[in-house]
């Protein structure tokens, strides 16, 4: 082979090499060996009960690093307590961002505190994923590209118990508690909306707290005095244990809808009283770790797997768990579809181009589905009714806009 031809062929190696050395694309957060990801929860203040989502992710990272990580490089996962503030998600998101210089968030709490950090994340233009809330406004691509849900859409839950209502008590007289945010009106006008024109006379009672309060009772106690027999309860963890304990103890017995957000076993109705609790019905899209039909799903059995050996202090009762065990687990799908191109831009891309992905943790049909002008990867629900030990589903799957 004469020098010209040898190094013909050695260009020619070098031109094959050089695309898929150019394929590693990095922004701040991102590196051969790291990937950091920030996250945003109160492990302190009115919403403590949600701690444990930020602690089961940092052990589910903890899990894939020790399995080698994603593409050869460790998730650096940066979680910091906002106490539920949303001044204070504020200051943490700017450290996050700006300091620590993460890829994307993850997995950030509260309608309140992600409305803080909403326009400031989109002005960044870091990717703000999987939001621990499901307020209709994170599906609004056009106006904040740079932000996604996680949970079903409280609005279209709402709807989903008016319906439920309509259908199986046409005459009911319902009472309303909610949160005073937009968490709790978001529920509410789904609600509303679902019971139609209807919603003026069958509503014949709502109150409402503030995060602040230390109790719902005098609400409670109110609400049973409108004469309601079916009664909407949209709380956070705190007030929704208050507030089942509270129906019970003054011997109302309301057909009773507690949102999904708070339908947690191990933080919720065991506080509030197991046997307090029977009846309640609620909505889910993830498996429920006490319910006796995923005993033997392989899924359900890696996740107790998990608990045991990366958060054993940790209630495998508590469904904060392993909702944040599945956020994880989708997280992880955004990534490998990612490869090697790890910037904001491409993180972005590939969270808005989930197909029908079935998160090992969601109930079987109910698939992430995410495009350009869809930002909700999950629209299909299940009713559920809590019979004393676990929830029950009762009906068919339900996808709702």
């Amino acid at each position: 082979m004469s020098i010209k031809t040898t190094f013909a062929v050695a260009t020619l190696g070098l031109a094959l090499a050089l695309p898929a050395l150019a394929q590693k694309k990095y922004d701040p957060g991102a590196s051969d060996t790291e990937i950091k990801i920030g996250n945003i929860v109160p492990y302190s203040g009115p919403a403590s009960a949600y701690g444990t989502i930020g602690k089961a992710e940092a052990a589910y990272f903890k899990m894939i690093n020790d399995q080698g990580g994603i593409g050869g490089r460790k998730i650096n996962f940066i979680s910091v307590d906002d106490g539920y503030s949303p001044p204070k998600a504020v200051e943490m998101a700017r450290r996050l961002v700006e300091q620590d210089e993460v890829l994307f968030l993850l997995g950030t709490l509260g309608t309140p505190s992600n409305t803080a950090i909403h326009k400031y994340m989109n002005t960044k233009k870091v990717p703000h994923l999987f939001l621990a809330t499901g307020a209709s406004k994170w599906n609004d691509p056009a106006h904040f590209p740079w932000t996604m849900g996680f949970n079903t859409n409280y609005h279209s839950e709402g709807k989903l118990y008016a319906q439920h209502i309509l259908q199986t008590k046409p005459n009911a007289k319902i009472a309303v508690l909610y949160q005073n945010d937009d968490y709790g009106k978001d529920y509410l006008g789904g609600f509303m909306e679902g019971l139609g024109d209807k919603a003026k006379t069958m509503i014949v009672a709502q109150a409402t707290y503030e995060v602040t309060d230390p109790t719902i009772d005098s609400q409670i106690v109110t609400l049973k005095g409108s004469g309601a027999d079916t009664f909407f309860n949209i709380t956070t963890p705190k007030f929704a244990a208050q507030a089942i304990r509270k129906v019970a103890d003054i011997g109302w017995k309301p057909v009773h809808y507690l949102n999904q957000v708070s339908a947690s076993v191990g933080s919720v109705l065991q506080p509030a009283g197991l046997d307090k609790s029977v009846g309640l019905i609620s909505e889910e899209y993830l498996k429920d770790p006490t319910d006796p039909q995923w005993a033997n799903d392989p899924a359900m059995k890696e996740f107790f797997a998990f608990m045991k050996k990366y958060m054993p202090e940790g209630k495998i009762e508590d469904a904060n768990n392993a909702y944040g065990y599945a956020v994880g687990q989708l997280a992880m799908q955004v990534l490998k579809q990612c490869g090697d191109n790890l910037t904001h831009e491409n993180v972005m891309k590939q969270a808005a181009s989930l197909k029908n992905f079935q998160v090992p943790m969601a109930l079987p049909g109910v698939l992430a589905n995410t495009g350009p002008n869809d930002f909700a990867p999950f629209q299909t629900m299940q009713l559920i009714r809590f019979d004393g030990k676990a929830w029950v589903p009762f009906g068919k799957l339900m996808e709702v806009q």
